[in-house]
């Protein structure tokens, strides 16, 4: 019988006394490599972090900003509107005519924006993506299925 085969679910223990010093540098280099590549990658996952929170912080100013400009453009666009407005009863409209006249405009507007930001919605959901994700894209035998 062997002497390295197991007797009673016990394994006998390996000799090592084969090992010479240049298989102990190569273990002491190998972990030296092993440290210096967890320190690189803790200081790289470091820095990562910290420029996610500081475009975290940027985007929250971006976006206070934005909101900002809009309150502005508002304003703006109200003072617009009063001044077609007045401008409008001093050519002979009546006022509640011209005030009216502002409404339609503003809601007109507004109709057009939505269906705006309704048709640029359908990018939102990465339709190139999904397509070429899709498992039957580009195979033979596998026919586009087309919804009536």
């Amino acid at each position: 019988m062997d002497s390295n085969t197991i007797k009673d679910g016990i394994v006998p223990p390996i000799a090592t006394h084969g090992v010479n010093e240049s298989d102990s540098s190569v273990l002491e280099d190998t972990q030296s490599l092993w440290h210096e590549l967890l320190g690189l990658s803790h200081d790289r996952l470091q820095l990562a972090g910290l420029e996610t929170q500081q475009a975290g912080l940027s985007l929250v100013n971006m976006v206070m900003a934005g909101v900002l400009v809009a309150g502005l453009l508002c304003g703006a666009w109200l003072g617009l509107l009063a001044a077609v407005v007045l401008g409008l009863v001093e050519n002979g409209f009546m006022s509640s005519n011209a005030i009216l006249l502002a409404v339609v405009l503003n809601l007109l507007l507004a109709l057009i924006f939505c269906r705006f930001i309704r048709h640029k919605s359908h990018y939102l959901k990465f339709p190139a993506t999904l397509r070429s994700l899709h498992p039957s894209n580009g195979l033979p035998g596998h026919e586009k299925v087309t919804r009536a």
